[in-house]
């Protein structure tokens, strides 16, 4: 696929003997939105935890096949450079506590032992912050704790951290789950900005949501991939059964 910015090629992952992810194959085109849909513990997360080589953190778990981040293999990489290139946002907003705003949002360049001076810090921290639609809602308060701030102002927060690493790709891990509807809208409407300049993945169970706001929609049940296409043909004319009684809600 043109423009192809992560791929998967036969890809498992186990929890000890347990092969949670069975064999993916998978390209994440560039700049859009990909949802990795399906139901409660079909691999969804596993999967898209692999990408970012935080899978391999738990016990007992391994990885099985390749992937390749703009055809450089993912499992070859030194895993914090693959970390800062693919970000993360998890289900709850998860900001670190002890730390202002500001510091929050270069938090990865702390954390990786960057030295910036303070004029990069202040670009890093209003660009970032700008680009996650909160700069406005927080500028005059930057020295606050992050935990200051609304849920959904958190996780905002959180899109900000990864993005301020300027990463080739942007994992979300149903970002809205834990958050109120006015706050889902808002990230919903921030994913459909930021695929202008980085690629995304949304996991979620959220068939509405997938609906809104992306491009391509892979199904994902029982650790295969069912089906894989553009979300508005995926979910209008799915091609496998399993596909089409996820999407009517004959299970989920």
């Amino acid at each position: 696929m043109e423009g192809t910015v992560l791929r998967a090629v036969n890809l498992s992952a186990y929890f000890g003997d347990n092969r949670v992810v069975k064999g993916v194959n998978l390209s994440i085109p560039e700049k859009m939105v990909t949802t990795v849909m399906g139901p409660s513990g079909c691999g969804k997360t596993t999967l898209i935890r692999c990408f970012n080589r935080m899978h391999e953190l738990i016990p007992g778990a391994k990885v099985e096949g390749k992937a390749y981040l703009r055809e450089e293999d993912i499992y070859a990489l030194n895993p914090m450079v693959i970390r800062r290139r693919i970000g993360m946002v998890f289900q709850r907003p998860n900001p670190f506590p002890t730390m202002s705003i500001y510091d929050n949002a270069i938090a990865g360049y702390k954390l990786n032992n960057f030295k910036l001076s303070r004029e990069e810090s202040d670009r890093l921290v209003e660009e970032s912050l700008k680009k996650a639609a909160l700069w406005d809602e927080v500028k005059d308060y930057l020295r606050r704790k992050g935990t200051f701030l609304s849920g959904g102002q958190q996780q905002r927060l959180c899109i900000a951290r990864a993005l301020a690493m300027n990463p080739d790709l942007l994992l979300l891990d149903e970002p809205t789950s834990a958050l109120d509807p006015k706050a889902t809208a808002h990230i919903e409407h921030l994913m459909t900005e930021l695929k202008e300049t980085v690629t995304l993945i949304l996991v979620t169970h959220n068939i509405a949501q997938a609906g809104r706001v992306s491009n391509f929609t892979a199904f994902l049940y029982l650790g295969e991939l069912v089906e894989f296409g553009p979300t508005e043909l995926l979910h209008t004319a799915p091609k496998d059964r399993r596909t089409e009684e996820f999407l009517t809600g004959k299970f989920g």
